[in-house]
């Protein structure tokens, strides 16, 4: 079961920046959307990102749009997600996933049953 490896997790000061990676594999890179959610403790899994497989057009959450930044690494197969300005409530384990149903997400995310591909997860926590 083909899994994907997030990384550059850890603790940072408010207003503070990290950048997250996703190491995926090279068909779903060219394939699929691509996503970075986010789960904090007693919520739900959101979506906050996705770059299309195509064009790598991306979009964002709100929560997050303006701060985040998504891009693709074609040379080393991964998604990055570089995050600046964090928030206390960017405290979560943050995921990237595929979307098994969509090349293109311009103006989507999608819900969490569309993604696949689950990786374990990278703890960001911001804190003072």
């Amino acid at each position: 079961q083909l899994q994907f490896v997030e990384s550059g997790g850890g603790l940072v000061q408010p207003g503070g920046s990290l950048r997250l990676s996703c190491a995926v594999s090279r068909h779903a890179l060219d394939d699929y959307a691509i996503g970075w959610f986010r789960q904090a403790p007693g919520k739900e899994r959101e979506g906050i990102s996705c770059i299309s497989a195509s064009d790598g057009t991306a979009t964002y959450a709100d929560s997050v749009k303006g701060r985040f930044t998504i891009s693709r690494d074609n040379a080393k197969n991964t998604v990055e997600l570089q995050m600046n300005s964090l928030k206390h409530e960017d405290t979560a384990l943050y995921y990237c996933a595929a979307n098994l149903s969509r090349r293109r997400c311009t103006d989507y995310i999608g819900p969490v049953y569309e993604y696949y591909y689950w990786g374990q997860g990278t703890q960001v926590t911001v804190s003072s």
